[in-house]
């Protein structure tokens, strides 16, 4: 695995996987897909880990592909490829929606391309101030991938979507929460900071029960209403007599914090 292109941290149950390719904006180069993909797995299998957050090294989250390395591919005519980085773009976006575990894109800088739709892949989104968000995939007469097509749809609608990945234009922290891309922003002083501390507050939870939450809140939002009924009853059923429910209702009681297990 290429460690320096993936950085792997874990600070009080929270897993940070760092895209580390500042010099060119953290653009997805030579293996750095595949790394990415396994470093995930790596963070979902670790019991340690009740939490991921997803960032980038240096003034970028991600930028994206590196397109140095298509005008490459174009001059030998060669697409062979393409196939299978999105095949491993796909498994990473799958992967980051059906884990159990809660991942969190850290948006520290710009986002574009596949980078942004890395970022709409993950559970929630907190951004710095300075962040900028562009499908920009048409500005280079590409089709947008890694899920865009989809996940920016589920969350601004058809309408805006369709604005956004036809135009390619750039737009700011501040429209990227109005339009609901974002859970918050935060400024970028204290970002790194507040995301840790957001983060550590969700590792600290009821993790068999969150991890219902992440399930139940995406079929509520592709399915039916009877299919979220459905979730819910076999969902509460499950959790209802675990160790986290009975000390989270004994602690409503007392009336203090409840301290969930580890």
């Amino acid at each position: 695995m290429s460690q320096s292109q993936i950085l792997y941290e874990i600070t009080d149950r929270v897993a940070t996987v760092t895209l580390n390719r500042p010099e060119v904006m953290n653009a997805f180069g030579g293996t750095m897909r595949e790394d990415l993909l396994q470093m995930l797995l790596h963070a979902e299998a670790d019991k340690s880990v009740r939490c991921i957050v997803i960032t980038g090294a240096g003034k970028a989250f991600c930028a994206g592909g590196d397109i140095a390395s298509m005008a490459e591919m174009q001059a030998k005519n060669d697409a062979s490829i393409i196939p299978q980085r999105m095949k491993v773009g796909g498994q990473v976006v799958n992967l980051i929606r059906s884990m159990a575990k809660l991942v969190i894109a850290a948006v520290n800088g710009a986002a574009a391309g596949a980078g942004v739709n890395l970022a709409l892949a993950c559970d929630m989104r907190i951004a710095a101030q300075s962040a900028r968000f562009s499908e920009s995939f048409v500005k280079i007469a590409l089709v947008p991938d890694w899920g865009g097509t989809y996940l920016l749809t589920q969350l601004v609608g058809t309408a805006k979507a369709m604005e956004l990945m036809m135009s390619g234009d750039r737009i700011d922290a501040a429209e990227a929460l109005r339009i609901g891309i974002l859970n918050r922003v935060c400024p970028d002083n204290t970002f790194r900071d507040e995301v840790m501390t957001f983060a550590q507050q969700l590792a600290s939870g009821p993790t068999h029960t969150l991890a219902h939450i992440k399930r139940a809140t995406y079929v509520g939002a592709t399915g039916t209403l009877s299919d979220a009924l459905k979730y819910e009853e076999q969902a509460q059923e499950l959790v209802f007599l675990s160790d986290d429910a009975r000390e989270g209702i004994r602690a409503f009681l007392e009336k203090r914090p409840a301290k969930f297990a580890f």
